[in-house]
């Protein structure tokens, strides 16, 4: 996993308002707020070093399990990419901060829960799982057995 001074000189400090490194990424299918499931998403903001492994990210993951797939298992629930904080309960900059760090489906993959309780946890989930390490990215959960929903580039 990256460090926060790896992360300084490859993406840069983290912005309140994340000029100059964010851009937008155009989803290839929507997704719903997690706190208002009646809200579509149909683009997220990212950091402009991260847009194409999170679109071949989501971009596979649609050719995997089709978008009636995705809808079922709750992986177009949107948790946020970009959200300029720092970690909870901690001092250092939380990912989110860089806009390189994605949480997906956050009710049934909370911070606290580990692989008994969380979704993704399950073997219907593993496909995704190893997508999004294909492209970069590494699991919370796998990793570290909490926080199921997060998601943040590796290097």
């Amino acid at each position: 996993m990256i460090t926060t001074q790896q992360l300084m000189t490859k993406y840069g400090s983290p912005s309140q308002n994340g000029s100059p490194y964010l851009t937008t990424l155009n989803l290839p299918y929507p997704m719903v707020l997690a706190w208002d499931k009646k809200v579509s998403v149909t683009k997220i903001s990212c950091h402009k070093l991260v847009k194409e492994n999170l679109n071949s990210i989501f971009k596979e993951l649609l050719s995997t399990y089709g978008l009636a797939g995705i809808k079922r298992l709750g992986i177009d629930i949107y948790g946020g990419c970009f959200n300029y904080r720092k970690m909870r309960n901690g001092t250092d900059w939380s990912r989110h901060s860089w806009a390189v760090a994605i949480d997906l489906d956050p009710e049934r993959n909370s911070l606290n829960q580990s692989s008994k309780t969380a979704q993704f946890a399950k073997p219907d989930y593993k496909a995704m799982i190893d997508i999004f390490y294909k492209n970069g990215f590494v699991s919370l959960g796998r990793e570290k057995n909490y926080d199921w929903m997060h998601f943040e580039v590796a290097k």
